[in-house]
């Protein structure tokens, strides 16, 4: 029980948090209602978990000796040395054989985009991750990826503006994440994390304004755009806006204000999600706006 317990660890179901972008596609197809293609998204659901995990331990692996040197990661299962080497890698091979079987009894389409977001993710550990900007461009694909896995499991069109403001968004929390590390490690950063190196508060704080701003109005204009009130029979949409705004300044304040130490906001989007009540209730209010607006 302790092993298996350590390898749930390793897996880190707080991070799967990320992969309920899978639902975008299904609230905003306004299939929400539709039994069957909700049981389809929720496998698309669990299949990415698993395959999230995957990469997660082969990340550990790779990553095994920085990760010791790490003031947080030195405590993950791999790093403290709770869970063997040997045990990691048959649950690695294991646990992938299950999602690439499990994904294509979703169909083929689903299982390109499981192949795809599997082999960004090993490239981005392997190589990119060590590469400025480009890392940050791989953490904002895989959720891409995610919101197209959810549309294509139910055969469904990805609106464009989806597309577009879930890359903004993700590139939002993926920048904050490196300002956290950054901040967090210090003088040590690039022994964390190669890439800290050519990174800067000052360049980060503007390239999180500039991806701040594109975040908010390309949401606002998806929300009045022609296209958009047609497709819904309505321009209330625009109502869920003052939902992101806030949002957005919420975590803004918790990177800069709340950011300090071990246990700042920014490091992790899901934990900074779970542990701060009001951005968690301002996600579930504009949650219920949008359904209200969809589907009554």
């Amino acid at each position: 029980m302790r092993l298996l317990a350590e390898l749930l660890r390793a897996l880190r179901p707080r991070q799967w948090t990320k992969n309920f972008f899978v639902f975008a596609g299904l609230v905003f197809s306004q299939h929400l209602i539709d039994a069957v293609q909700v049981v389809q998204v929720l496998g698309a659901f669990v299949v990415f978990c698993m395959a999230s995990g995957c990469i997660y331990l082969f990340n550990d692996l790779v990553d095994l000796q920085r990760d010791r040197l790490h003031p947080l990661k030195s405590l993950r299962p791999l790093a403290s040395g709770r869970l063997a080497v040997g045990v990691a890698r048959w649950a690695l091979a294991a646990l992938l054989g299950l999602t690439l079987g499990l994904g294509s009894l979703l169909g083929l389409p689903f299982l390109t985009v499981i192949l795809v977001y599997l082999g960004v993710q090993i490239f981005y550990s392997l190589l990119l991750k060590r590469i400025v900007i480009l890392d940050v461009f791989c953490i904002a694909a895989g959720f891409v990826l995610r919101v197209l896995a959810g549309a294509v499991v139910i055969q469904v069109d990805v609106s464009r503006w989806l597309v577009v403001c879930t890359l903004m968004v993700s590139l939002f929390l993926g920048l904050a994440k490196r300002r956290h590390e950054l901040t967090l490690a210090g003088e040590d950063a690039t022994s964390h994390r190669e890439v800290l190196a050519d990174y800067s508060p000052d360049l980060l704080d503007q390239l999180i304004s500039v991806v701040t701003a594109a975040t908010v109005l390309s949401y606002t204009l998806y929300t009045v755009d022609p296209e958009t009130v047609a497709k819904f029979g309505t321009g209330n949409l625009v109502l869920t806006v003052p939902f992101v705004l806030y949002g957005v300044f919420r975590y803004l304040y918790l990177i800069h204000m709340k950011g300090g130490g071990a246990g700042g906001a920014g490091g992790s989007p899901e934990s900074t999600l779970l542990n701060d009540p009001p951005l968690l209730a301002n996600i579930g209010l504009w949650g219920l706006v949008v359904v209200l607006v969809l589907y009554s």
